[in-house]
C-alpha cells in the first residue's frame, strides 16, 4: 500500500544504504540488540528445536533450510528424508569437474567455487523451462529444483577444490545414509572426528543467513530478480561473498589473532592485551572481527561458537587467546570511542575452530561460508519467484540532482 515506512538521509545514501527499510526477506530478521532470529527463532531456540543427528547435539543444517523455506520447525523424518534428497542429487556432471580440475591451484577457491557454480546453469531446470516457454506460475517450481540440486552438489564441489589445492586431489563419493554436514566433512578429509563434524552442523547452520541487505543475500535476490537462473544469481552472491568486507573477514581475523599472538607472546594477562590492542589502534589499524553493520551487542553466532569452543577445546591456547580478547577488547574499543558496536562478530570465532580441527587453509575458509550461505539465499529465492517478486529497480541520482533536491549548493 501508501504506508510511509520512514524517511531517507543522504547519510544513508552516501553511507552504503544502511538502515533503509526496502527489502523483503522472510527467513531472518536481525535486531540490533538480541542478533539474528530465524523465522522468528534466536540461535539457541534453533540449536534446541531444529533435528540432530543421532548422538549429535549440534542442530542439522537441512532443518534449518526446511524453516527458512516452509517457517515450520521440520519433524526428524523430514530432516532425514531431505538429507536423503540432497544425497541424491549430489552427483556434480563430469565437465563441472573437469572444470574444476583444471584450474590452476593459485586460482583462488572462491573463484574456483564461483566458477564451478556458474557451469552448473548447463544442467539448469529453470533456464531450459523458461526458454520452452514456461507460465509464471511455475517459476517457483523450477528455482526449487534448480536449489535443491545446487546445494546438494556443493559439498562435493567445495571438496573437489580443496582436495586438489591443498592435498592428493581425491575425493570420497557422497555416502547416501549420512546427513549433509558429515558428507561435507567426509569430502573434505575430517569425517574420523565426530567433533568437527558437529562443528560443520553447527557452522552451516549460523553462517547461512543474516537477512537481505548483506551483499551476498542482496545480490543473489537482485540478479535472481532478472530472473536469471538460481546458478547465476549464487555465483554472483558468492562473487560478493568473496570480498574482503565480507566473507573473507574470518580469514583476516585468524591472521591478525596469528600476529597478535606473536605480539603478546604467552603473557595473556589483561594489562597485556590491552596494551596490544590499543598498539593495533594507535597504528591506524582496527580491530578484526569486532563491530557490526546492525548489531549493537554480542552477536548470538560468535556465542554459539564460543559455547562449543569451552565445550570441545577449552584448553586450546588460541580459543584461551579469543577469550582474552574478548574480555578486554570491548572495553578499549569503547575506551577508543569510534565504533558504535565494540562486541565481537561471528567472524571473531569461526577460524580458530577450523584452525584447532586441522582445516588450516584460511583461502579455504570462505567456501565453507559459501555453503552454508546458500542454505540460506536460496529459499528466499524460491520465494520470490513464488509470490511473482519484481525485478529490483531502485532509483538513483547525481551528486548534483541530489544537490537540487535538498536545496544545496555544491
Amino acid at each position: 500500500g501508501d504506508k510511509v515506512l520512514g524517511e531517507v538521509t543522504l547519510d544513508q545514501v552516501y553511507g552504503g544504504a544502511r538502515g533503509i527499510k526496502s527489502l523483503v526477506w522472510e527467513g531472518s530478521v536481525l535486531d540490533s540488540e538480541e542478533g539474528i532470529r530465524f523465522r522468528g527463532k534466536t540461535i539457541p531456540e534453533c540449536q534446541e528445536l531444529l533435528p540432530k543427528a543421532p548422538g549429535g547435539q549440534e542442530p542439522l543444517p537441512e532443518g534449518l533450510f526446511w524453516l527458512l523455506l516452509t517457517g515450520e520447525v521440520p519433524s526428524e523424518q523430514q530432516v532425514r528424508d531431505l538429507s536423503a534428497e540432497w544425497a541424491a542429487r549430489s552427483e556434480v556432471p563430469s565437465f563441472v569437474t573437469e572444470l574444476i580440475d583444471r584450474c590452476p591451484n593459485d586460482l583462488h577457491p572462491m573463484a574456483q567455487f564461483s566458477l564451478a557454480i556458474t557451469a552448473l546453469e548447463h544442467e539448469s531446470s529453470f533456464s531450459k523451462a523458461y526458454a520452452k516457454g514456461m507460465k509464471k506460475t511455475e517459476y517457483w517450481q523450477h528455482t526449487f529444483e534448480d536449489s535443491m540440486d545446487l546445494i546438494a552438489k556443493l559439498p562435493t564441489i567445495a571438496a573437489r577444490i580443496y582436495r586438489n589445492v591443498f592435498k592428493d586431489g581425491k575425493v570420497a563419493a557422497t555416502q547416501k545414509d549420512k546427513d549433509y554436514s558429515w558428507n561435507l566433512a567426509n569430502q573434505l578429509g575430517f569425517s574420523d572426528n565426530k567433533d568437527f563434524v558437529e562443528l560443520m552442523r553447527l557452522y552451516l547452520t549460523i553462517h547461512s543467513d543474516h537477512e537481505g541487505g548483506n551483499v551476498s543475500a542482496h545480490t543473489t535476490h537482485l540478479v535472481g530478480s532478472a530472473l536469471s537462473s538460481p546458478m547465476l544469481s549464487l555465483a554472483a552472491g558468492l562473487n560478493g561473498l568473496a570480498g574482503p568486507l565480507h566473507g573473507l573477514a574470518n580469514q583476516e581475523v585468524l591472521n591478525w589473532l596469528l600476529e597478535f599472538k606473536k605480539s603478546v607472546g604467552s603473557d595473556l594477562s589483561d594489562e597485556n592485551i590491552k596494551k596490544a590492542l590499543w598498539d593495533t589502534l594507535n597504528s591506524g589499524r582496527v580491530v578484526p572481527g569486532y563491530g557490526h553493520a546492525v548489531l549493537r551487542k554480542t552477536d548470538p553466532r560468535y556465542v554459539s561458537q564460543r559455547e562449543f569452543a569451552l565445550k570441545h577445546l577449552p584448553d586450546d591456547p588460541m580459543f584461551k587467546l579469543v577469550s582474552q580478547v574478548y574480555k578486554v577488547a570491548p572495553g578499549v574499543l569503547t575506551e577508543h570511542g569510534k565504533t558504535k558496536n565494540p562486541y565481537p562478530n561471528v567472524d571473531a570465532h569461526s577460524g580458530v575452530l577450523l584452525q584447532y580441527y586441522g582445516l588450516t587453509e584460511q583461502s579455504f575458509y570462505t567456501v565453507l561460508f559459501g555453503v552454508s550461505r546458500a542454505i540460506g539465499v536460496l529459499p528466499q529465492l524460491i520465494i520470490d519467484r513464488a509470490v511473482g517478486a519484481p525485478i529490483e529497480r531502485p532509483k538513483s541520482y547525481s551528486t548534483e540532482a541530489l544537490a537540487k533536491l535538498v536545496g544545496a549548493k555544491l
